[in-house]
């Protein structure tokens, strides 16, 4: 039977100031990439995520960024490898220590934003990233884009890879993301994100904007927590795959999905 896992990045509250809707997302998905307070979230934020996820049996995973609250982490900070080494395995630490707390443990990491893009193409970040989880913990999975650096870092760290794809996102013709400066960068139909996860779980391709359907192989599939109608979405996403006969699991730590590397 053909597997997907699908993820969310969630507990990006902060303070006072709530986004999204964590609670109605959870029993949606089957991983979840918790913020570590660098980019969002903090220690309240934090431990309601992290116990509303063991509550319905959702992985857990990190989901580390740049200290960057002002810019939601989408800022690419001057850092160097060893800060961002460094920041990363503080940020995973902080978020096992709520997961140990409510009797689970991590299964994966995902880096936020400007972190996740730079680690895509820049090797050294890349590799920064890869040797935090590795001295954390090299049973740790790392998530990132198909063919990136990050997969190379994760082959030359000893960690094993899932490769993401984006149900609410367009892609340019290399594969990269569309920026989301450039319009109809982000997919905020649900009917049309479900078709794009459907085609991405079952073909593992996209189809562009301009109608050129590209190579992507995936092991899981992310719709943003922050993005407009995200609960909508993940369902009509969910839904779709289900319909299918596709099977929606967490990558688990020993189990590869079919494209996924050890």
């Amino acid at each position: 039977m053909l597997r997907i896992d699908l993820n969310c990045d969630l507990g990006e509250s902060f303070g006072a100031y709530t986004l999204g809707n964590d609670a109605a997302i959870m029993p949606l998905i089957t991983s979840a990439n918790i913020a570590c307070g660098f980019h969002a979230g903090d220690p309240q934020v934090i431990a309601r995520t992290v116990r509303l996820a063991v509550q319905h049996g959702v992985a857990l995973g990190a989901h580390p960024g740049f200290a960057d609250l002002a810019g939601f982490g989408r800022r690419a900070l001057d850092a160097t490898p060893d800060e961002i080494e460094n920041d990363v395995l503080y940020q995973i630490g902080a978020l096992a220590a709520f997961a140990r707390a409510e009797g689970a443990t991590l299964a994966h990491v995902k880096p936020h934003g400007a972190l996740y893009n730079l680690a895509a193409t820049r090797p050294p970040i890349a590799n920064a990233i890869a040797r935090a989880i590795a001295r954390f913990d090299a049973n740790l999975i790392l998530v990132g884009q198909p063919g990136a650096a990050m997969e190379n870092a994760a082959r030359e760290h000893g960690l094993r890879f899932a490769r993401e794809g984006f149900a609410d996102r367009a892609y340019n013709r290399d594969g990269t993301l569309r920026s989301r400066r450039e319009p109809g960068s982000l997919i905020t139909d649900p009917p049309r994100a479900a078709e794009q996860a459907l085609q991405m779980a079952r073909t593992q391709t996209v189809t562009t904007p301009e109608g050129e359907t590209i190579a992507t192989p995936v092991d899981t599939l992310c719709v943003h927590g922050d993005s407009p109608g995200a609960v909508e979405i993940l369902r009509a996403v969910r839904e779709t795959l289900l319909r299918n006969g596709i099977h929606v699991a967490a990558i688990r730590q020993g189990s590869k999905g079919a494209g996924e590397q050890g």
